[in-house]
């Protein structure tokens, strides 16, 4: 079956890869997540991939501590978790190239959009770290950034439910699941979905998000391949 997609932007929360234990790696996870990926990239799929850094800190939460300083520490936590995938796409026989928005040449690229593009055109996973290299930024608006400037056909955000709703599932058994909204609704409606600065990235520059929940890993196959998972965003 052909993909639907040539070109996707996989944004994963830290967390995701933490699975139960809730703080670091939990390696059957990763791999789990990365054969997903290297199936996507087995497939055709130009994959790039944009992570947080919320296994291992949480800059909101930190208290008292100046909030720049605790974004740089948020920012060196997906360059970590960015190696840790990189590494373990490599063990599968995927090339995969870690690109930082703030320099540090002994360990990654840094970010430039040409040299991204050719790596995707290669055949190669490109993995972004440091968001968008800027405090007061989520790694969300890093991976709206970045899709814009690799001209991705779509951001893939996984997480830790099935789609959007109107409230918090996990909370409220009343929750009503949407299959389809627009990013004006993500924004007007205050959608749990992306903060209101990568929505209107989006939204402004055209690029549709697709929800999903990565318990799953395979759901981002089923989506590329077109199949109906999640809650599509569209553009508007």
């Amino acid at each position: 079956m052909e993909p639907k997609y040539k070109r996707i932007l996989l944004k994963l929360s830290g967390e995701v890869l933490a699975g139960e234990k809730g703080h670091g790696f939990d390696f059957n996870v990763v791999n789990s997540v990365c054969q997903s990926v290297k199936h996507l990239a087995d497939l055709g799929v130009q994959v790039a991939v944009v992570v947080g850094g919320g296994n291992f800190w949480r800059g909101r939460s930190s208290g008292s501590m100046d909030r720049t300083r605790a974004d740089h520490i948020g920012m060196l936590a997906t360059v970590m978790n960015s190696l840790a995938l990189a590494d373990t796409l490599e063990s599968m026989g995927v090339e995969a190239v870690v690109q930082t928005a703030l320099d540090m040449p002994r360990i990654a690229e840094p970010f430039k959009k040409d040299a991204a593009v050719r790596h995707l055109e290669n055949g190669r996973i490109v993995i972004f770290g440091c968001g968008t290299g800027s405090p007061f930024f989520s790694t969300d608006t890093g991976a709206a950034l970045r899709a814009a400037e690799i001209d991705a056909d779509i951001i893939f955000k996984a997480t830790n439910v099935d789609g959007v709703y109107d409230k918090d599932p996990n909370k409220f058994d009343d929750a009503v699941k949407f299959d389809v909204v627009t990013q004006q609704d993500i924004l007007s409606k205050g959608l749990k979905v992306m903060d209101s600065t990568a929505a209107s990235l989006c939204r402004d520059n055209g690029i549709p998000i697709l929800v999903f929940n990565l318990n799953e890993p395979e759901n981002m196959v089923k989506a590329a391949l077109g199949e109906t998972i999640g809650t599509f965003c569209t553009v508007g």
